[in-house]
């Protein structure tokens, strides 16, 4: 009913068993970091709380294992506990209850002093049976510290808190039961059942069989066996023992030597620990793959989303019809340009005017979107992928985005803002044809006036001596087609310009909002995407340290 494992098996596991614990805890440590404000905080705890003391238990004698005899009221514990020990040092008797501290026996003291004291087992209550004079049985056992605990089901709260504490920490854990209250209801319900999975570092041990007729004992073992297994005890291990036989601990004394020198108890318990943990961590990550970034198709979808709230298109357009009115002001044909003046079109000055003024301040205000726009934004760039997501990390994700949420509408302002031209930017090609059109024009004023004179001279009759200098009347055709043409190469210069300006004016409006998209993409990825992005990475170490806790 015992299992054994051969020593130089055990040797030669040990390195990369202790290897996998090592990671398995580092895995805890990460699920913890991991898990602040995300997960569970009674499984943070408890997830600490592991953490430490295996920390310190790790840090302690490896060379010992911790084993308790722990039980009920007349269970005959104590009685075991000094059979094994082969001196009586843990107080017996019919009074209840006999044994109120914990006892501990040493076999080899060396190293055994700080783990005693980090078991805080009082040092009245410390035994340590030397080598030089145990007998071969004795030496066997040398690394076991064996503790006597108090009653289970004593009416003391002192005592029952006392074997509370050592159940969490012993390597193996040893339940003495009497045929008569081997089912007692408050050890099954308070230590049976919760720690069930604990089975491979627990040993049931039926004391007092003595009591029993022969053919009784079997069926008292299988009766028992049952009961256990019912409650979740897989593959019990179960001995039965006698403290008054001349043969009554031999069972027990080999399952603890055997047990010591396997130096696996410790191990194995502290794994058992980690994979209750990581039951309890498994409710918190999800069967399917989780994306390590938001998806492009979102982030695509974010930046038009902040594009619109921004109303970086209607800047864009508003940008274009400035842009081609200030053309129109350059390239226009002057002569047009005066008769507009002539005729005043105060609307046009307003409108530029106004525009210049208008997309100037667009910005410069505490918002430079509306809140409602960018927080539908946020809301959808999470969409799909979060809500496949463990609720507690969905809820962190979908705070990631908002981690930004009231100062982006106003850091959307600012970009944008930085990226409209100065109104006083002018290409050096409007500067050439605004030369060329008021060259054209004089020369047709020129011309012009070059008509009118020779008209007044040749009616007042002006002397051969002026006509050798203004030239003859009949040039007067001729220059008049001149001036005509200067108009004409005027006006078409303006169609011309003009189509082009608007070209320019299309390319200029496109340019800009390809540069305010830039600029609402970069600041979309620093204070949305790499928050989500970092929520993202976070998630999955934490799946993959789910499962290197689990082993």
């Amino acid at each position: 009913m015992t299992t054994s494992a051969l020593p130089a098996e055990s040797a030669r596991a040990e390195p990369a068993g202790a290897a996998a614990l090592s990671a398995r805890l580092d895995g805890l440590a990460r699920l913890a970091a991991d898990g602040e404000d995300r997960v569970d905080r009674a499984l943070l705890d408890d997830a600490r709380v592991l953490l430490d003391r295996a920390g310190q238990r790790l840090k302690l004698s490896g060379d010992h294992t911790v084993v308790t005899l722990a039980g009920g009221t007349g269970s005959g514990k104590s009685s075991l506990f000094n059979a094994v020990c082969g001196l009586d040092l843990s107080p017996t008797g019919v009074r209840r209850p006999m044994t109120s501290k914990a006892h501990a026996c040493v076999w080899g003291l060396d190293g055994a002093g700080p783990l005693l004291d980090w078991l805080d087992v009082d040092k009245r209550h410390r035994y340590a049976r030397a080598s030089a004079l145990d007998n071969r049985a004795d030496q066997s056992l040398q690394g076991l510290v064996l503790i006597d605990l108090p009653d289970h089901d004593s009416i003391q709260a002192v005592h029952r808190a006392e074997v509370d504490r050592f159940v969490t920490i012993a390597d193996l854990l040893v339940w003495v039961v009497d045929p008569q209250k081997y089912a007692d209801a408050a050890l099954h319900r308070n230590y049976i059942v919760p720690f069930a999975r604990y089975a491979a570092v627990t040993l049931i041990v039926l004391n007092q069989v003595d009591k029993l007729q022969p053919g009784e004992v079997d069926d008292c073992v299988a009766d028992l066996r049952r009961l256990l297994e019912a409650e979740g005890l897989a593959k019990p291990k179960i001995i039965t023992t006698s403290a008054v036989a001349a043969d009554g601990i031999d069972g027990l004394r080999t399952v603890l030597t055997e047990t010591v020198a396997a130096r696996e108890a410790g191990a194995a318990r502290l794994a058992t620990d980690l994979d209750r943990l990581a039951d309890r961590f498994l409710v918190h990550r999800s069967d399917e793959e989780p994306p390590t970034a938001v998806p492009a198709a979102k982030r695509d979808e974010l930046v038009g989303e902040l594009t619109d709230a921004a109303g970086a298109p209607a800047v864009a357009e508003a940008m274009e019809s400035a842009y081609e009115l200030r053309a129109a002001d350059f390239v226009g044909w002057p002569v047009h340009a005066l008769i507009a003046r002539l005729r005043s079109d105060p609307l046009r000055r307003m409108r530029l005017t106004e525009l210049r003024d208008e997309l100037r301040g667009a910005f410069t205000g505490p918002v430079g979107a509306q809140q409602g726009d960018v927080d539908n934004a946020l809301v959808k760039v999470t969409e799909g992928y979060a809500d496949a997501l463990p609720e507690a990390w969905a809820r962190s994700v979908r705070a990631a985005a908002r981690t930004h949420a009231h100062d982006l509408p106003e850091a959307l302002g600012s970009s944008l803002r930085d990226v409209l031209p100065g109104f006083n930017q002018v290409p050096r090609w409007w500067w050439l044809v605004k030369t060329w059109q008021y060259f054209l024009a004089l020369a047709t004023v020129l011309g012009l006036g070059w008509i009118g004179v020779l008209v007044v001279y040749a009616i007042i009759g002006a002397d051969s001596g002026t006509n050798r200098l203004l030239g003859d009347a009949g040039l007067i055709p001729y220059i008049a087609v001149l001036a005509v043409c200067m108009l004409g190469m005027g006006w078409l210069t303006s169609a011309a310009c003009r189509n082009m300006a608007a070209l320019s004016s299309a390319k200029h409006g496109e340019r800009l909002e390809r540069h305010m998209r830039e600029r609402i993409e970069r600041l979309a990825d620093a204070k949305v995407i790499r928050p989500i992005g970092e929520e993202l990475a976070r998630y999955a170490r934490f799946r993959a340290d789910v499962e290197t806790l689990r082993g």
